[in-house]
């Protein structure tokens, strides 16, 4: 088959330069734009030692190129920017998949609650795929609109997915603790982010109400085909990468925990169930795709703690926007995306 043309808006951020390190080795990939509108005319390279070699691109100002020679054009945006060009970039034929959350929520007044702003094309809403393979795939392969699931949200939904499938737990009672490196902020220049700030630190945030809530829980209530009642306090670390999710809920029937869980991800090439008693690491998935999961119920009693880890920047991010690309054009799913974690 010809190499699908891509397209990156926002190619300067930290999930930018993820995907340009993925695609950039992505045997059915050519890159064709990437924009930037402070950096147009800069030397992809130049601003990313990294790529060269690897990508010889210069970014483009977003309002002097044309996306539609694009087969499909990936917005690592802020919220907001997606839901602007979408529309005219589906009816010219060209896939959309937005990185941000402008297509992840279905209710529309909860959306414009939660981000503070008008929708600017509530109907394309519906039409939207949630990007998480491992419960949309076959809806994902006739997409023309991907909504690249939240880090977090990553991370959450696959650790509960196998309980609230099989009705073994109270969804009226759960509670996510999850922890996340710094760059799951953006590449910008904010104060808590600073070294001096985020450094030999550990702090909670967004205890009140953090902006994934609501997608977690429209999540979780599909898997469990009820609403549910999630506690979610996110917090940050001082590391770079990674996402760390510890999840507990009340187990309500007996049931081999290690077995559900192996059987539910049997075939999933990016969730990887660990044996009996592990303990995931953040640096085990560091640079990967992968979402390590371990299941624990704490001297046998009703409790059932979840611990489940992702690098933030990849499955929680770019790397499921390429394993989604993958499936709508009908690739394999490990595609540029079947790399060996970076340890140390």
């Amino acid at each position: 088959m010809d190499k699908i043309k891509v397209g990156i808006v926002g190619g300067t951020g930290y999930t930018g330069v993820e995907l340009l390190r993925l695609l950039a080795i992505h045997p059915n990939v050519a890159l064709t734009v990437i924009t930037s509108r402070g950096e147009a005319g800069m030397a992809v390279a130049d601003m990313f030692p990294s790529l060269r070699g690897y990508v010889d691109l210069k970014f483009s100002d977003p309002a002097q190129i044309d996306l539609s020679i694009c087969d499909v054009v990936f917005f690592a945006t802020p919220n907001g920017i997606a839901m602007q060009q979408t529309r005219e970039l589906l009816a010219k034929n060209v896939r959309v998949i937005d990185l941000a959350a402008d297509f992840r929520i279905k209710d529309v007044a909860t959306w414009e609650k939660w981000y503070g702003m008008t929708h600017a094309c509530p109907e394309l809403i519906t039409e939207a795929v949630y990007g998480l393979p491992e419960i949309n795939r076959e809806q994902i392969s006739k997409a023309r609109l991907v909504a690249n699931p939240g880090c977090y949200p990553t991370a959450v939904q696959l650790g509960f997915m196998p309980l609230l499938e099989a009705g073994v737990i109270d969804p009226t009672y759960l509670i996510a603790d999850a922890k996340s490196g710094v760059s799951g902020a953006g590449r910008k220049a904010e104060v808590h982010a600073l070294l001096a700030e985020a450094g030999d630190n550990f702090k909670a945030y967004g205890v009140a109400g953090h902006r994934h809530l609501p997608e977690i829980s429209q999540g979780l209530a599909a898997m469990a085909n009820k609403q549910v009642g999630l506690t979610f306090t996110p917090h940050l670390l001082p590391m770079i990468r990674g996402i760390h999710a510890t999840l507990y809920a009340k187990l309500t029937k007996s049931v081999d925990l290690q077995k559900l869980f192996e059987e539910r991800y049997c075939n999933e090439a990016f969730v990887d169930v660990l044996p009996k008693g592990s303990h995931p690491e953040t640096r085990s998935v560091r640079g990967s795709n992968q979402c390590r999961i371990a299941v624990h119920q704490p001297q046998g009693g009703d409790t059932v703690v979840i611990l489940s880890v992702i690098d933030n920047l990849v499955k929680g991010a770019a790397g499921q926007a390429v394993q989604n690309m993958n499936i709508m054009f009908g690739l394999s799913e490990g595609l540029g995306l079947n790399v060996v974690p970076l340890l140390p």
